[in-house]
């Protein structure tokens, strides 16, 4: 069954406005920080426990989200998590920014792994690759629009009115996304433990979430940082933003092209390709700081994500098909909690201005989830052939 266009559309609205939510918060870091008198690293703790947080509920999510209704999912978690981020606008201290941007991770966690199994259940093996491509256009968008736009609002009017025009987004957008055809539902009755044990002890899967942790550490946890880094050396903060949203506009392009050469390059090729793009961005980044060199590797990162990423994101969808949902929330989980880890890791050195250690780790694992993941991807389908 193919997902008629009108839901594809409210799908890709619900991933935008997530997306949109989530890379609000690295242009403003530096405006937060001076806002609300707290050094930079305190600031990059109270983000990475939003990733923390959005990638740790994916999994009950994934168990939940058959039971309850894909289209329920999405449908509250844009809603409610834009709820939460309009709260985040008038917060006064650490405290409670971080309870509030952790209330809405939780909540617009639910909608990317939703969006996945919606479309990974509606679509052939051969077209679910170009379809999940696809769908990830709604994020990328997201992402580009989101770090112009925070950036740009933080600069002229302050950082409190970033997260005013993420919430007005989300719950425009929920109106649009209500409509959404719900699938069918499986009992509350169906049985959880035994899914998961089986998920759990699927060896390819879970080589596939050791990816994924590593995936997440790399590129978001070099994105995050590419705005302050730019701000650090003198840049306006509209201008880093402008820079940086270059990434996702890339990846919009650079699921396009993917998605029109998934039948002639494989996706083991499809993640070597990436990876050693998105290594390359990371090179240029920690030994070039002009501007001109951060956008032409916000362009190389993005391709990576469209590419190796996109990639390892279809792989999670075929690897336990038995139990997708699960799967596929469990390497969203992977995913934000090696960005969480990353950022945490790396907000002292952020504080300091030592932006050029971070970038060459992210390098380096970029090229561990290259080589990897092609050797990987090619042994499993020879295995499953």
């Amino acid at each position: 069954m193919r997902v008629p266009i009108t839901d594809v559309r409210r799908i890709q609205l619900s991933t935008f406005v997530s997306s949109f939510d989530r890379f609000a918060m690295p242009p403003i870091l530096l405006s937060i920080a001076h806002g609300l008198h707290l050094p930079l690293a305190q600031v990059v703790g109270s983000a990475s426990v939003y990733y923390l947080v959005y990638g740790l509920m994916q999994p009950l999510w994934g168990m939940l989200s058959n039971r309850i209704g894909l289209a329920t999912i999405i449908k509250w978690g844009t809603f409610l998590g834009s709820l939460a981020t309009f709260s985040a606008a008038w917060t006064n201290s650490l405290l409670t920014l971080t309870l509030v941007r952790a209330l809405a991770g939780a909540f617009f966690s639910a909608t990317i792994p939703a969006a996945l199994i919606y479309v990974g259940s509606t679509g052939n093996a051969k077209r679910r690759h170009r379809d999940i491509t696809d769908l990830m256009s709604g994020t990328a968008l997201g992402t580009a629009l989101s770090t112009l736009v925070a950036g740009t609002l933080s600069a002229v009017w302050g950082w409190r009115w970033a997260f005013v025009a993420t919430a007005l987004i989300g719950i425009i957008a929920s109106t649009f996304i209500y409509h959404l055809a719900e699938l069918p539902k499986i009992s509350f009755r169906a049985p959880f433990i035994s899914p998961l044990v089986r998920v759990l002890t699927n060896r390819s899967l879970l080589r596939l979430l050791f990816l994924g942790a590593i995936d997440g550490a790399a590129i978001l946890g070099i994105f995050t940082f590419i705005p302050t880094s730019l701000e650090s050396r003198g840049s306006n903060t509209a201008v880093a933003a402008a820079v940086t949203a270059i990434y996702g506009f890339a990846v919009l392009v650079g699921s396009r092209i993917v998605g029109r050469y998934t039948a002639r390059i494989t996706r083991a090729q499809f993640i070597l390709i990436g990876g050693v793009m998105g290594a390359a961005a990371s090179f240029i980044l920690a030994y070039s700081h002009h501007l001109v060199s951060a956008f032409l590797a916000c362009v190389l990162l993005g391709f990576c994500w469209a590419s190796m990423h996109t990639s390892l994101q279809s792989w999670s969808t075929e690897v336990a098909p038995n139990e997708r949902s699960i799967a596929v929330s469990f390497f969203a989980a992977s995913l934000f909690a090696g960005s969480a880890v990353a950022s945490a890791i790396s907000g002292g050195e952020a504080q300091r201005h030592e932006f050029n250690g971070i970038f060459l780790r992210g390098a380096l694992l970029l090229l561990v989830v290259a080589t990897l993941g092609n050797t990987m991807r090619k042994r499993w389908e020879s295995e499953n052939e």
